[in-house]
């Protein structure tokens, strides 16, 4: 919470649920990155926060742009990114959506597949391609399964191909899952793609460029290594294993820019329990999964969550849940979160560092519901 958005919800009293996002915080976290990693360069990963406010923010301050859909890329451009400075680096685009991001000048594109490198080559013909590494991302809060990257056996002959299709082997590209709380996971994944460049190398394709992805994490309820820890483990492994051949790096950083700008108000709609004589509590908010809260799924994202009391005021165990008429808007109920034994309902509660992956992801119209209301200041 910074002084900035209390002000702001002291004085506006916006309804609920809301979120506001402090854009000066936006900047400062971004500067942060550049200091702390100043020779990788900075592709925002949109689809944490695309809100046209913290695109402009970005271009201003000289970011590039990591894009998931042609919808993106045109919201950067309408921002005033020049397409030098958007990667589509999603690896399942539609045909049609490549060809039309190359008509508008982009020319990186992430792949990791054939089809998808056949899609390239006939849609973006020439343009930079990077392939995307399959990576176990052991030690995020929210893993990215299987469902993007291929194996280093597979990406070397894909990089040969695309050679041979007339694109331009330009680089590799992995993601460790966002949240990733290990920062030792960056040296494994750094060894495997330097391995790679070695036999793409030796097959005459001189890689130009690695993508470390993003997964920075921030403060939700437990404290997790700084960002000059992960910095520190980049630039070592970076050294160990390349030496003095360091190529262009690239960073995707979404979460750790936008989330902790942000702060969602939310009002208790009912508090009820389920037994005669039952100690826990179910507390009901107005805003649950379908509102923006999709990352408490499995209780991965586990958010800050206050309720205005002072310091050693009595509290007790709750569940904590959505308002929604389905039994999967449940957002929280083993991960022994605790509220005060007097909360009511009509009653605003706050989540913290919601400025990353909670606007985007709230539903339109689900049993009614409005989306997420956004306040950027």
């Amino acid at each position: 919470m910074t002084p900035k958005i209390e002000r702001y919800l002291a004085e506006h009293k916006p309804p609920t649920p809301c979120l506001v996002v402090d854009l000066d915080r936006v900047a400062e976290n971004y500067r942060i990155l550049r200091e702390v990693l100043p020779a990788a360069r900075v592709f925002y990963a949109v689809k944490a926060n695309p809100a046209a406010s913290v695109l402009d923010l970005l271009v201003a301050l000289g970011s590039s742009f990591d894009a998931a859909s042609i919808y993106e890329i045109d919201a950067c451009l309408a921002a005033g990114a020049g397409p030098e400075r958007i990667s589509f680096g999603n690896t399942i685009k539609k045909e049609r959506d490549i060809a039309a991001a190359f008509a508008r000048g982009v020319r990186l594109f992430a792949f990791d597949s054939l089809p998808e490198l056949d899609k390239l080559a006939r849609s973006a013909p020439g343009a930079k391609v990077f392939c995307r590494l399959l990576m176990s991302n052991e030690g995020a809060d929210w893993p990215l399964s299987r469902k993007f990257g291929c194996e280093v056996e597979m990406a070397r002959d894909l990089m040969v191909r695309a050679r041979h299709l007339g694109l331009d082997p330009y680089g590799l590209s992995f993601h460790l899952g966002s949240q990733q709380r290990d920062p030792g996971q960056w040296d494994i994944a750094i060894g495997k793609t330097a391995m790679l460049f070695s036999a793409l190398d030796e097959a005459g394709i001189e890689l130009r460029m690695l993508n470390l992805g993003g997964g920075f994490p921030v403060h939700y309820r437990e404290a997790v290594p700084s960002i000059d820890e992960y910095a520190a483990a980049i630039h070592g492994a970076l050294a160990r294993h390349f030496g003095n051949r360091v190529p262009e790096t690239i960073i995707e950083p979404g979460r750790c820019i936008t989330a902790s700008a942000g702060v969602i108000e939310t009002e208790v709609v009912l508090v009820s329990c389920k037994g005669y004589g039952e100690e826990l509590r179910w507390v009901y908010l107005d805003v649950g999964k379908f509102g923006g809260l999709a990352e408490t799924a499995g209780e991965a994202i586990r958010y800050r969550i206050e309720a205005g009391r002072p310091d050693g005021a009595a509290d007790g165990p709750v569940a904590i849940a959505g308002p929604t008429c389905d039994g999967a808007d449940i957002l929280y109920e083993t991960a022994g979160y605790r509220l005060p034994l007097d909360l009511a309902a009509g009653e605003r509660v706050r989540i913290h560092a919601a400025g990353a992956y909670t606007s985007t992801y709230a539903s339109i119209g689900f049993n009614g519901f409005p989306p997420l209301t956004e306040h950027y200041i």
